[in-house]
């Protein structure tokens, strides 16, 4: 029998940040790889919408605020023994320098950085990640590969999550747990749609982009899915650029 080498058949994994756009196609794309999943977000609603569009049987989810440190506490006295995480959660905020305040900057950090080093110290002072485990992390190409108007504190929130997955990979490398970024351009997102910009401003800004479309939440779920399987067991301390050829003009 052929053997499908992306299969995540007898693993369980974390999604955080799983109750829409790229974080809910990366729970429905794991499910479909055979994984047993557990999710988690604020809303418990459309956690239970992710939990419908997924295959296979054995999932749940944990609504938590990972933003506050009891809900993560929380959160990982409930979870088992994991072979995966996905570490996912965050907002996209365009906010010119001059105009940020202190509040937007606690705010975003505390989304973007310090939720995902807290869940991570605490997956690990309680043991929860199997030999072996691969942690992903969704950054992005701002700050990381290019800078964006509007962008220098998201870009700040990215880059300081790439730092920390070069560190930690070296870390956990002695019980071969890998950590990795994915890092993608514009992805098609409800977020990109309810935002105030034009739907003829968005088509000019595809043409930026040398594929001259935004990425989709499937394609970034299929990424996702490599950094989990066992294809990548050697690779540790990356960032998997997926943006459509942007970065290289």
């Amino acid at each position: 029998m052929e053997v499908n080498p992306f299969s995540l058949s007898g693993k369980t994994i974390l999604v955080t940040g799983a109750s829409s756009g790229i974080g809910r196609a990366i729970a429905v794309a794991c499910a479909n790889m055979g994984a047993k999943l557990i999710i988690t977000a604020r809303n418990k609603e459309r956690l239970e919408e992710t939990i419908s569009l997924m295959s296979g049987e054995g999932h749940r989810y944990i609504s938590a605020d990972l933003t506050k440190v009891d809900d993560i506490y929380s959160l990982v006295t409930e979870l088992p023994k994991l072979d995966g995480v996905v570490s996912n959660a965050g907002v996209v905020k365009s906010i010119v320098a001059l105009f940020s305040d202190y509040s937007e900057t606690q705010e975003i950090f505390n989304t973007n950085v310090f939720s995902h080093i807290n869940l991570i110290q605490q997956l690990l002072e309680n043991k929860r990640l199997n030999k072996e485990a691969s942690i992903v992390f969704t950054s992005s190409i701002s700050g990381v590969y290019c800078g964006l108007l509007g962008g220098s504190l998201y870009g700040a929130t990215k880059s300081a999550i790439n730092g920390y997955v070069r560190a930690l990979a070296l870390e956990l490398a002695p019980r071969k747990i890998r950590v990795n970024t994915i890092n993608p351009g514009m992805i098609e997102t409800d977020l990109v749609a309810s935002t105030s910009i034009t739907k003829e401003e968005l088509e000019e800004d595809k043409k930026k982009y040398p594929m001259k479309r935004y990425g989709r939440p499937d394609e970034v779920a299929n990424s996702v899915v490599y950094l989990l399987s066992d294809v990548t067991k050697w690779m540790t301390g990356t960032s998997l650029l997926l943006d459509g050829g942007y970065s290289v003009q």
